[in-house]
């Protein structure tokens, strides 16, 4: 090999996207990375043989350089999506480099169904409210008064759960626009959970669910910020007053473990299928949609929970069974840890 060869498969090697060198319709060098992307063997094959993609053989046939790229989707997976570019060097061979935007679509088809999402839970809540005031003002006469209070009511409970969905997207926008930034405040926990279970009292109360509180001796206070891990837990705490079976005891517990300090509700309740659980943490993910809704659930509680963990750098999971319940585990950092 002589020293350009060499110095041209140094070159590939040391770019961290995968590349390849085109010359005559052939492939005469690959790096490591475009090897696992294309095969081990692609070395000397023809062009059509390596991609599979026309509108990308159709750019490298017309010989421009496609500085702009060229989006290329299924290669190396069916989710997966490349940008591929092209430069002619001064030899007249042509370098060609495939750039991972598999995160970045991803990203972005989240930023979609999230609006998707948000617009479709506001706009229920909303056409309802549209036709229950429509009523009111143009038959206000021909109503009779019970019937006018239960529209009322309607009116009222609707506008509760578009100002719930409100508030708790503004929550996640702000926890997200704080997520570079570890929390360092000394916390003391058991005086947040004192606090967060008088608050679900009221809730625990309509449901005949005694709320149980476990503490360990000389719980360390945790690096944290104070409102939003009583947000925290308010969610966990409602969530397993909602779910769990009525007149059973949502069961709250902490204790030091090493450097963190682990946190976990627990309910017992029809739990969550395996299936599910993985995804339980989405944005406006319901298992089961109609009943989350009557239960006033807006499909962020979990969502947010997850946010608040991941900025607190803790660690979060679920374990469920369907028909026994489910507890959710939150890990945060030990205050000077």
């Amino acid at each position: 090999m002589d020293d350009l060869a060499i110095d041209t498969s140094a070159l590939l090697e040391g770019l961290s996207e995968a590349a390849l060198i085109l010359a005559g319709g052939k492939v005469v060098a690959a790096n490591a990375a475009a090897r696992d992307l294309l095969g081990g063997f692609i070395r000397g094959a023809a062009l059509r043989d390596v991609i599979s993609h026309p509108a990308a053989l159709a750019a490298l046939e017309r010989g421009n350089n496609a500085a702009e790229g060229v989006e290329l989707t299924g290669l190396g997976g069916l989710r997966r999506h490349w940008l591929m570019r092209s430069s002619t060097l001064d030899d007249g061979t042509s370098l060609i480099r495939f750039l991972d935007r598999s995160e970045a679509r991803l990203a972005e088809q989240m930023r979609v169904d999230f609006v998707a999402n948000a617009s479709h839970e506001l706009r229920t809540p909303l056409s309802t409210l549209i036709g229950y005031t429509e009523t009111l003002r143009e038959q206000a006469d021909e109503i009779e008064p019970a019937t006018r209070e239960r529209f009322l009511s309607v009116v009222h409970d609707e506008a509760r759960r578009m100002q719930r969905v409100v508030e708790d997207l503004i929550s996640l926008s702000r926890i997200e626009a704080e997520k570079f930034t570890a929390p360092t405040e000394a916390v003391e926990l058991e005086p947040l959970i004192e606090q967060a279970s008088e608050s679900a009292r009221r809730m625990a109360e309509e449901r005949s669910s005694p709320i149980v509180c476990t503490i360990g001796d000389g719980l360390p206070a945790i690096a944290a910020d104070r409102s939003q891990i009583l947000q925290l837990l308010d969610n966990l705490i409602a969530n397993a007053l909602r779910y769990g079976e009525a007149g059973t005891p949502v069961t709250i517990s902490a204790q030091a473990e090493g450097p963190m300090v682990h946190l976990s509700v627990a309910d017992q309740g029809e739990g969550i299928a395996p299936e599910h659980i993985a995804r339980v943490t989405e944005r406006f993910y319901r298992v089961d949609t109609s009943r989350s809704r009557s239960l006033g659930g807006t499909g962020l509680g979990l969502s947010i929970v997850k946010h608040i963990v991941e900025r607190h750098r803790g660690r979060l999971s679920i374990e469920s069974e369907v028909g026994i319940g489910t507890t959710i585990h939150v890990f945060v950092p030990v205050a000077g840890s």
